[in-house]
């Protein structure tokens, strides 16, 4: 994975407008490999297991791609919004779609490794699909408030 959450299209994967960095949507594909993360084995081991892997099959299926995808998301986040020059801590607002809103538990889980002290606003949306698979299960956009002049 690249530092940086590559689009699907032509589009940008964020935009600055004065000192707000806005983020498209990211959802958990690697365009450059051509693949989608579809469970625990598509992210790292330590990772998996830190974000719920139990090792049993009937446990691990149903829970796993939602789980593996949030990570992935909201690392590719973490990437971009270092990219600009921030952190996790500049980021105010996220909107998360769902295939499943009963996926939200998994997701709420996850998002509180990356923002353990102060979540950010929160908008939760479901959709009936994304793109590019029906296999996406999750899609996040961001918006962070970065100073162009930081010092």
């Amino acid at each position: 994975m690249s530092n940086m959450a590559a689009p699907l299209a032509k589009y940008a994967s964020f935009r600055r407008a004065g000192d707000f960095i806005f983020l498209s949507g990211i959802i958990a594909v690697d365009p450059a490999q051509k693949k989608i993360v579809r469970g625990f084995d598509d992210i790292p081991d330590e990772v998996a297991n830190a974000i719920g892997r139990t090792g049993e099959f009937s446990c691990d299926y149903r829970q796993e791609a939602i789980l593996a995808q949030s990570w992935y998301v909201l690392e590719s986040i973490r990437k971009t919004i270092e990219s600009a020059g921030g952190s996790m801590n500049d980021v105010f607002k996220l909107v998360q779609y769902f295939k499943n809103l009963d996926h939200f538990p998994q997701f709420s889980h996850v998002r509180k490794m990356f923002f353990p002290d102060q979540p950010p606003a929160s908008t939760v949306v479901e959709v009936s699909g994304m793109l590019p698979s029906p296999d996406i299960v999750i899609e996040v956009e961001a918006t962070a408030w970065l100073p162009e002049n930081r010092s």
